[in-house]
C-alpha cells in the first residue's frame, strides 16, 4: 500500500509578504511551502524521502499528478510492455526521482539511494489515486494554514485538472 507524505520546514518559512490570493503560479510551485516529502511502501516497510527540508511541496504534488499521466501515454494503457519513463528532478540540486512503467506497475527509484536498493513498487492505478489524493489533501491543509490560498484560481485550475479518483 502506498503511503505520500510531507512536512513543512521551520528553516524555510514562506515570506511574510506572500499575497497567497495572487500568487502566480511559478510562485506557488518554487517559491513557497517548502519542507519535505516522502512515499512509502507500507507492506513492505519502505520509504523514498527527501531530507533537504528545501523541497516546494506543492510543486512536488502538482509534478507527481504530472508525471502519473504522462507514464499514461500508450494506448495500451497496463498493457503496454515498452516501459515508459518519466523523471522528477528537485531544482536545487541534482538528485532526480525516477518512474518506469511497464504493464501495469510502476517502479519508483531516486538518485540518492544507494545502488542496490530495489525501487518502490505501486500499480499505476493506485499510484494516480493517491498522488491525486495527496495534492488535494495538501492544497486543503495548505488552505487551513492560508485561508487565502483557497481563492486563488491557480488552486482551482490545478484541482479541477486533477480531480480525487474513486
Amino acid at each position: 500500500m502506498l503511503d505520500i507524505g510531507y512536512a513543512l520546514s521551520r528553516r524555510f518559512p514562506d515570506p511574510p509578504q506572500a499575497d497567497y490570493r495572487t500568487a502566480d503560479v511559478r510562485t506557488l510551485r518554487h517559491d513557497l511551502f517548502c519542507g519535505d516529502v516522502y512515499l512509502a511502501d507500507t507492506k513492505a516497510d519502505r520509504e523514498l524521502s527527501t531530507a533537504w527540508g528545501w523541497v516546494p511541496v506543492l510543486d512536488f504534488a502538482w509534478a507527481l499528478c504530472d508525471i502519473v499521466e504522462r507514464l499514461d501515454q500508450d494506448p495500451m494503457g497496463s498493457r503496454a510492455a515498452r516501459p515508459q519513463h518519466a523523471e522528477l528532478d528537485f531544482t536545487e540540486s541534482t538528485d532526480r526521482m525516477l518512474f518506469e512503467r511497464r504493464f501495469g506497475w510502476v517502479d519508483i527509484d531516486a538518485d540518492w539511494l544507494d545502488p542496490g536498493e530495489p525501487p518502490l513498487t505501486f500499480s499505476h492505478a493506485e499510484l494516480r489515486r493517491e498522488a491525486r489524493d495527496f495534492l488535494h489533501d495538501v492544497v486543503a491543509d495548505l488552505t487551513d494554514l492560508h485561508e487565502d490560498l483557497g481563492e486563488n484560481p491557480a488552486m482551482w485550475t490545478l484541482l479541477a485538472r486533477f480531480p480525487r479518483v474513486p
